[in-house]
């Protein structure tokens, strides 16, 4: 007990002496505590920065941008098409309004704050971390959940490795807060991708790190665990300026910059990930520096590993040619040449798991989602968010199973399909750039969405036509597309169809099954 007292004083004493420091050192104190309490890994960091820049200088590529833009976009990655996201942490314990709920649950006057302290009483005697005994994924059979993303028609997999929150899904030798060492006490990424592997798909890992700098900044603002100095090591800096105040800095310093890329440098030498993905907030021009170092050491150990790697960007965090843009919970309005990404969820309320949310959305809205996009040279990158214990919802799965058996009869006309020269036809457009997908519209039988592949044009047709006649316009005699034959995926009844100068009719039967969408496999003289 007298040493704990001894200890306990000396916390005291630091953040009295680091408040001091602030006014002289133009750091804030907050970054200063967060750095103490963190000060016995910074031999590990060193070691690492260390490994980093010594694989950097072993080539092929270096640390600048102009050597990173002769990375190339896997074929695999550019055939794959559909993969699966995952969002799996402490925040599934509440289960409340999704993953930002450790944010939001120390915000006065937002509907967590209300629920938490309702529920569980003031933040200095429960906060955020007193979830993580909670947070056990008793039921967690990683075995299960790939064969599920296998099922789903998914090609590839990437679960979160640290969320805002800065609590760790593996082992780690930067951290304590970890599941390895606290919660379910079991190596989650390294358990899962150990099962997604012997499935035969891509194995990659998100980090939302950067963003950890400030997430837990409202816990200033009131009495609360958050400014417990003892808890500094799990909740981060804070900083308080950060999406908060205009007039207040709060761009990431250099310690919490160097301790970012050893975490994501720890996770490539320790999990060896196909794609890594990185959330919005390294747009910071601070983390500009420590990207390119990255990116360079990432490539570099691919090579040595002889792997083909993607790293995602939001918006310009990278330059064009250097990464995969990743388009969050949107899409484009037109084919890119460069290939791309949607990321987006099964829930449009939430990427994790929300309790009795009723926003999941239908497998016929995701598959089009899915057309549309591989139509203009993405891929769909789908979120689940699994239960506390460790299970997947009900809904979540329904939607999965029904993608997989339509891609079962139609996935010819998606994976390793590329661009035609349209996307498509139809009056039903989506509303271009990020956080747009509320905006989307039903489509309609006139909409059609093509791709190609071997010599075959694939055309797509949302939906059923009443007459159960098609029309497809761009396909007019005389301008160089002349059919030879025409086969609707996952039917054997004959197609019968007419090309002349207003395109190309196909009279067929009544539908052979439901479906989301119907692929017609179009053979063409010449490559389409």
């Amino acid at each position: 007990m007298k040493m704990f007292c001894l200890f306990g004083a000396a916390l005291v004493c630091v953040v009295s002496c680091l408040t001091a420091l602030q006014a002289h050192a133009q750091v804030d104190a907050n970054d200063l505590v967060w750095q103490h309490s963190v000060a016995k890994f910074d031999h590990r960091r060193a070691q690492i920065r260390k490994h980093v820049d010594r694989t950097i200088s072993e080539g092929p590529f270096s640390n600048n941008w102009d050597s990173l833009q002769h990375y190339e976009i896997p074929q695999w990655y550019q055939d794959a098409k559909f993969g699966i996201f995952i969002h799996w942490g402490v925040y599934s314990v509440p289960a409340f309004r999704g993953e930002w709920y450790p944010r939001h649950m120390y915000e006065t006057g937002s509907d967590q704050y209300k629920h938490q302290t309702e529920l569980y009483g003031p933040e200095t005697k429960f906060g955020y971390k007193d979830f993580i005994p909670m947070f056990k994924g008793e039921r967690f059979d990683p075995a299960q959940w790939a064969a599920l993303f296998k099922e789903s028609g998914a090609r590839y997999v990437i679960p979160v490795a640290e969320h805002h929150d800065g609590f760790q899904m593996y082992r780690s030798t930067l951290s304590d807060w970890n599941a390895v060492k606290m919660g379910p006490h079991r190596d989650i990424l390294a358990e899962l991708r150990t099962q997604i592997l012997a499935q035969g798909l891509h194995f990659g890992l998100s980090s939302h790190r950067a963003e950890h700098y400030f997430f837990l900044n409202g816990g200033r603002d009131f009495p609360s665990d958050v400014d417990d100095p003892k808890y500094a090591a799990f909740y981060g800096p804070a900083h308080k300026g950060v999406l908060r105040d205009p007039k207040v800095e709060g761009h990431p310093d250099p310690a919490f910059l160097n301790d970012w890329l050893a975490r994501s440098a720890e996770l490539v030498d320790e999990y060896h990930p196909e794609l890594v993905y990185f959330d919005w907030w390294i747009e910071q021009k601070e983390f500009s520096p420590y990207l390119k170092r990255f990116a360079a050491f990432y490539y570099n150990e691919a090579a040595k590993r002889h792997q083909q790697v993607v790293l995602f960007r939001k918006n310009a965090a990278f330059p064009p040619g250097t990464t995969v843009l990743d388009v969050e919970r949107g899409q484009l309005d037109h084919i890119q040449e460069e290939h791309w990404q949607t990321d987006t969820s099964v829930s449009a309320q939430s990427w994790g798991y929300v309790q009795g949310d009723n926003t999941y959305k239908s497998p016929q809205t995701l598959i089009w989602d899915l057309i549309d996009i591989v139509s203009k040279n993405g891929n769909l990158l789908l979120n689940v968010g699994p239960k506390s214990d460790g299970t997947i919802p009900d809904e979540a799965v329904s939607i999965l199973r029904n993608m997989g058996a339509w891609l079962k009869v139609n996935g010819e006309a998606i994976y390793g399909t590329r661009p035609w020269k349209m996307y498509g036809e139809g009056p039903t457009k989506v509303a271009p750039g990020a956080a747009k997908e509320s905006e989307e519209k039903p489509f309609t039988p006139e909409d059609i969405r093509f791709t190609a592949k071997d010599g075959y044009l694939y055309a797509m047709e949302m939906a059923w036509p009443v007459d159960n006649v098609v029309h497809i316009h761009s396909l007019k005699r005389g301008d160089s597309a002349i059919v030879k034959g025409v086969q609707m995926l996952g039917s054997d009844e004959p197609v019968h169809w007419k090309q002349d100068k207003n395109g190309l009719t196909l009279q067929l039967s009544a539908a052979p099954t439901k479906s989301y969408a119907y692929a017609f496999k179009i053979a063409l003289e010449g490559t389409p």
